[in-house]
């Protein structure tokens, strides 16, 4: 109990936590045999030497979501969140053993949805793949969390994440305004099998690999917001 209490209190305060052990090794091989197998000649992947992605990676690979959502997952959602969230969003990344990709300080504003339609307070909007991106009211992005399911060992030398601790409670927070002066740096290192949870607005980013070791994660965010005026969130699963 006293686990779950410090874990909801640094999601609260810091804006992140991380659980361990939440998959065994035979379920997160399982995930890496279903991907392995998938097509990826389709628009929502994305395949270079720096980077391998997938989005809308819950709806490409389907017959994945008894291993995603086992039954230590969906405890964790209930005791965290409630009943009520929804996912919203979900990509999945390979930063391979070789690769240099960096990633700089920012938070995630925008949220996918299914058409493009002019609202107040929502804008401005993007197309990826295909895909309506439209940055929200802060209220949308604050109701709003993500889980980084883990399927390698992940620290400071494979581009684990880096964060701004409590930055997610500070709204729009532009990167080039960080003062060091003031503010703590963490690298939230995940052992294989375990788990980050995440609020969009903690500023975050990555660093280039040093030890040729690869980090794949499955990132998927959830709400339990009804978006206004016929828009709707467009990888909604219940």
């Amino acid at each position: 109990m006293k686990i779950k209490e410090d874990n909801n209190r640094a999601i609260s305060e810091l804006g992140f936590t991380t659980i361990s052990e939440v998959y065994s090794n035979e379920e997160i091989d399982r995930m890496i045999e279903l991907i392995a197998k998938t097509d990826t000649t389709k628009d929502t992947f994305r395949k270079s030497k720096e980077l391998f992605a997938v989005r809308q990676f819950l709806k490409e690979i389907p017959e994945i979501h008894t291993l995603v959502f086992n039954e230590n997952l969906k405890q964790i959602i209930k005791d965290y969140f409630g009943k009520d969230y929804f996912v919203v969003k979900s990509i999945y990344f390979d930063k391979p053993e070789t690769s240099n990709w960096y990633v700089a300080y920012h938070q995630d504003l925008t949220i996918s949805v299914d058409q493009k339609i002019e609202i107040n307070d929502f804008g401005p909007w993007t197309v990826k793949q295909n895909q309506f991106a439209v940055q929200p009211p802060v209220s949308v992005l604050e109701n709003i969390f993500t889980i980084r399911i883990h399927l390698d060992d992940t620290d400071e030398h494979n581009g684990a994440l880096k964060v701004i601790d409590k930055s997610h409670a500070k709204g729009i927070y532009r990167p080039e305004t960080i003062d060091w002066n003031t503010e703590t740096e963490t690298i939230c290192s995940v052992p294989k099998g375990g788990v980050m949870i995440m609020k969009p607005l903690l500023l975050h980013g990555s660093n280039r690999t040093t030890n040729q070791k690869r980090r794949r994660v499955i990132h998927i965010e959830f709400s339990d917001v009804q978006l206004p005026e016929g828009l709707n969130w467009s990888e909604r699963i219940n």
